[in-house]
């Protein structure tokens, strides 16, 4: 089990797992709400959440809330249960009995999304919960962040949420997606089909949807739903956003390499061919 100094990963240790739990395994910015909501749905079949998501779905390893507080929130539950966390794959003590489910995005994506996402914390906040310095970054424009994002060589157990760190952890679940408790998910095809990507996750976590229901669901699930009630969808209870509208901010794909010249992509393209195979290169940069 690989420690990360950017998550609070041993909080894994001694997890009290239930059969059936699935686990929601992502890149900060890469459609972890996105797939949290759809697993409450898939779930709970009503598109009436009875609480607010970031509630229903734990973020076991949040560094901004105390273990024992998070831990008592998960063992209350009695639903079946969908936990969130940050840490890749080789960073969790893995049981059999539970179904992890892995979001991948374009990595340039990723890099942008976090950008406008660092700017909406409230770090002062942050810095009240966890007892840490959270000073904001430098305030910089969008293609002087992709710039040095891009480049930058932080490794994965120093800093996940660089280019190597985004790229690593879909390329440790790469490496197990064929075992029978790991499922990919892209999220360029929640973006494309939507209804298909949410059946294909209920088979794969072996839920039969009341068809009736079907369509109502799969409108909750939408982006601009999620938005639409950002109130109760982002994932704020302790107010560490500044606008929990702006963490649905667009939802869109392509905007991350757009911010790069031709220089730059092919520096882009050889580093992250230099970091994973040509397979799932190919697939993390579906169009």
């Amino acid at each position: 089990m690989r420690h990360y100094r950017s998550e609070a990963n041993e909080r894994w240790v001694g997890f009290p797992h239930r059969p059936g739990d699935i686990v929601i395994s992502t890149r900060s910015k890469s459609g972890t709400t996105w797939v949290q909501m759809i697993c409450a749905l898939l779930v709970l079949q009503t598109p009436d959440l009875p609480a607010p998501l970031t509630l229903l779905s734990p973020w076991v390893d949040a560094e901004h809330e105390p273990p024992d507080v998070v831990r008592a929130r998960v063992e209350a539950q009695e639903h079946r249960r969908f936990l969130k966390t940050h840490t890749p794959l080789d960073g969790l003590p893995l049981d059999d009995e539970v179904t992890y489910v892995v979001v991948g995005r374009h990595p340039l994506d990723v890099g942008l999304s976090l950008h406008h996402h660092l700017a909406n914390l409230d770090h002062r906040r942050i810095t009240e919960l966890t007892g840490a310095d959270a000073t904001p970054p430098e305030d910089v424009d969008d293609r002087t962040w992709m710039a040095w994002w891009v480049a930058t060589e932080e490794a994965p157990e120093e800093h996940l949420d660089r280019l190597p760190g985004v790229v690593h952890h879909a390329a440790d679940a790469w490496t197990r997606r064929t075992e029978r408790n790991v499922v990919l998910v892209h999220y360029q095809d929640l973006v494309d089909d939507l209804p298909g990507e949410m059946g294909r996750l209920a088979g794969r976590l072996g839920i039969e949807v009341d068809q009736a229901r079907w369509p109502d669901l799969v409108a909750a699930a939408s982006f601009a739903a999620m938005r639409a009630r950002s109130e109760d969808r982002a994932p704020d209870h302790l107010g560490v956003l500044r606008d929990r509208a702006a963490f649905f901010r667009a939802g869109t794909s392509g905007r991350g390499a757009a911010l790069l010249d031709d220089a730059q992509l092919q520096a882009y393209e050889a580093r992250v061919a230099a970091m994973a195979p040509p397979d799932l290169v190919s697939w993390l940069h579906r169009p």
